[in-house]
């Protein structure tokens, strides 16, 4: 676990707080060897009241709940939180502990005009199962836990969502981060993420073994220079390992003004950041899920270079759309170089130390 600059709480209002549970001597399950222990965890995003939702799906395996009420034709567009969950299908009864702990809170939508509340908490799972024993997975008190450790400072890594998470050969895990958007006449836009990186596809790139597509001032933050011959050979041996029932999962949020309609456009820009990160992306195994919080606070300004008919506003959502994708593959990367090894799945660090030399 570690920490850089940049983070999805960067937008005000937005908390996450993670759970899990890694036993020191977890076995990840083969073909002949079955797993035990525990290597999993949950993720919960809070967002401020009034906040708009949306998600958009790409992978072709996903795992999800509460997700049909973001549409946009749909009545309820609104949420108080988000889980983010190991666990595959089972993990979604993290979201049980979730709404129960909101409820207590009176947090939801008041249905009764008597206190009665129902907390609006889609969720979306990721594929761990084979790290650990099959039936050690979240549960609605690892999901109430992660609600209440949700606060300011996100930590980065093996935690969470992805303390049992897989990037292709590597360790995956939890990233976040963000960025601020001048639109110009002093509006400054705030767009941030945190993902959940288990993707079958490669975060690092085999013929470098750097990232994707990382920029250098990106290699710099996360003090990272091209490795060696021998360490990228060793990581290309490890493509036996490799795993094909995966999912990378999250949430982008921004302060910005938008509807159900746009937030959705958002989601569906940050899909991008994961195509830049990932390589192969959105297979007919993984379970890609994007969700996109706009908490409202920042107007955006009407550009009067867009055609009558159009939105005034479309030329500010095409930059926070950019703003998102990049968000997005930076949260990916972040995961990955800020996760540490579980069992016998080798962290990045790991797996291409002199990386790290610089």
């Amino acid at each position: 676990m570690t920490t850089a600059r940049g983070s999805i709480t960067d937008v005000v209002g937005i908390a996450v707080g993670h759970a899990q549970r890694v036993d020191p001597d977890v076995v990840v399950a083969t073909p002949d060897v079955p797993g035990s222990g525990w290597a999993t965890g949950v993720t919960v995003v809070t967002v401020p009241e009034g906040s708009v939702a949306a998600i958009d799906v790409r992978g072709g395996g996903p795992g999800t709940r509460e997700t049909d009420l973001l549409d946009p034709s749909n009545s309820v567009q609104t949420v108080h939180a988000i889980v983010l969950t190991g666990g595959s299908a089972y993990g979604l009864a993290a979201a049980d502990g979730v709404m129960l702990a909101l409820e207590e809170r009176g947090v939801g939508l008041s249905m009764d005009g008597r206190g009665g509340v129902v907390p609006i908490v889609p969720a979306a799972v990721v594929f761990d199962l084979p790290v650990g024993w099959w039936r050690d997975r979240p549960d609605a008190a690892m999901g109430r836990a992660a609600l209440l450790a949700a606060g300011g400072d996100v930590a980065r890594g093996s935690v969470g969502a992805g303390a049992g998470a897989r990037a292709g050969v590597l360790k995956g895990g939890v990233g976040t981060a963000s960025t601020t958007v001048d639109l110009g006449d002093g509006v400054h836009v705030t767009v941030g993420a945190v993902m959940v990186a288990n993707p079958v596809g490669d975060v690092v790139d085999p013929r470098t073994g750097l990232p994707w597509d990382a920029a250098p001032d990106e290699l710099r933050l996360h003090e990272l220079t091209t490795p060696t011959a021998t360490d990228i050979d060793a990581l290309r041996d490890l493509r036996s390992k490799a795993t094909v029932l995966n999912t990378t999962i999250g949430v982008v949020a921004t302060d910005a003004r938008l509807d159900p309609a746009t937030t959705r456009r958002i989601a569906i820009a940050a899909h991008d950041g994961l195509a830049h990160a990932i390589r192969p992306v959105h297979s007919p195994l993984d379970g890609d899920t994007v969700f996109a919080v706009a908490t409202g606070a920042v107007e955006l300004p009407d550009d009067p270079r867009v055609p009558s008919g159009m939105s005034p506003t479309v030329g500010a959502l095409a930059r926070l759309g950019a703003a998102a994708a990049d968000v997005t593959r930076r949260a990916i990367v972040d995961a990955v170089v800020s996760a540490t090894g579980v069992a016998d799945i080798p962290a990045y660090r790991d797996a291409l130390p002199s990386a790290f030399d610089g």
